[in-house]
């Protein structure tokens, strides 16, 4: 019932072979993923209790700059708790690249309960977002 939040195989860092010069936390003056802190045992019993922070779709988890100045804001795309952060990427910020599906990943997300099964009816299979990916490629030829 968990999301795992991390860079599409068709992202522009994956792709294109851009070096990752930083990954920041802090959305805004006010706002630092960073400071979501979810401890004890239990994560699930305390996230209200400790305050983990409500994700809607649009929510900014992060920014990630390149090389080549560019910078790519990720977003939640889901709705739920932030559980965690990868602090990892901070200081390695080659994993987002080098194992996007595992250590590289941005955040965990829990949905409500009763949002998760909508959630999980409307993903895509591996065939169907490959398909998705030849689509958006053929019309930008």
């Amino acid at each position: 019932r968990i999301c795992v939040i991390t860079l599409a195989e068709a992202h522009p860092l994956l792709q294109h072979g851009k070096t990752i010069t930083s990954i920041n936390y802090q959305i805004s003056a006010n706002c630092s993923r960073l400071q979501n802190k979810v401890s004890g045992k239990s994560k699930r019993v305390r996230l209200f209790r400790l305050g983990a922070q409500f994700l809607t779709e649009l929510a900014p988890l992060c920014r990630i700059s390149s090389s080549d100045g560019e910078e790519y804001t990720i977003y939640s795309c889901i709705r739920g708790r932030l559980i965690e952060v990868n602090e990892n990427i901070l200081s390695n910020p080659a994993l987002l690249q080098e194992k996007p599906s595992t250590e590289g990943y941005i955040a965990v997300v829990l949905p409500k309960f009763e949002e998760s099964k909508s959630i999980t009816q409307g993903l895509l299979t591996q065939k169907e977002y490959e398909e998705v990916l030849l689509k958006r490629l053929n019309s930008s030829s």
